[in-house]
């Protein structure tokens, strides 16, 4: 794993606030805390570095809550731990966002995600090591020459929606992006659930005959 791993590496515009849906933040937390008991999210204690966070869409603006920068070592989230991004321009690399902390260095590639269909509700980026040998070039996967967190990376996402996969799968591999594993859903629920049951047998299976993602 590179040693760069959770750092913010876009532009951000932060405006420190209150968390601007509490609501949507006690949700967030509802499905984050399975991730987090089953090691999805968490942190590496011998780097002090955190990993995995979790989104959701608040209205058709292409704003959505994202848990915020460096919590992942928290087994439970508060209201206090999620920032709104508001706006994001991927090709200037810049991410604005408002609330209690800054938003989470994988904003722009929760953005990416939703940009890609109105539909999307909720996205979940998770670290498996396990996971991520397992179906890395099997499953839709990115270009391992690609960071994350860069706009290149938001960019790659459009080219497995349309070409490998991802579209109807809604689980990707980040090639670049040591341990790094991606998922949607029109819903928090599936968006968690696609990456909680995929080390199941009949989840692989079904994952893989949905598409053919190799790079």
């Amino acid at each position: 794993m590179t040693v760069d791993e959770g750092y913010i590496k876009y532009d951000i515009d932060w405006t420190p606030g209150p968390t601007p849906d509490a609501d949507a933040a006690l949700e967030l937390d509802a499905f984050r805390k399975p991730l987090f008991e089953a090691g999805l999210i968490g942190e590496y204690r011998d780097l002090g570095i955190g990993y995995g966070n979790i989104s959701k869409r608040l209205g058709a603006t292409g704003q959505f809550l994202i848990s915020g920068t460096q919590t992942g070592h928290l087994a439970t989230t508060t209201p206090d731990h999620y920032a709104l991004v508001t706006a994001v321009d991927v090709d200037a690399n810049r991410v604005s966002c408002t609330g209690p902390v800054k938003a989470s260095s994988e904003a722009m590639t929760h953005a990416a995600i939703y940009a890609l269909d109105e539909h999307i509700a909720a996205v979940v980026h998770i670290h498996s090591k396990a996971l991520w040998d397992q179906h890395i070039g099997k499953l839709p996967t990115t270009n391992a020459a690609i960071a994350y967190g860069t706009p290149e990376m938001a960019h790659e996402f459009a080219r497995l929606y349309a070409e490998c996969g991802f579209d109807r799968v809604g689980i990707a591999i980040m090639a670049g992006h040591d341990e790094g594993i991606v998922s949607f859903g029109h819903s928090l629920e599936a968006a968690a659930q696609r990456v909680l049951t995929l080390a199941r047998p009949e989840a692989r299976e079904q994952a893989r005959s949905e598409t053919s993602g190799t790079l």
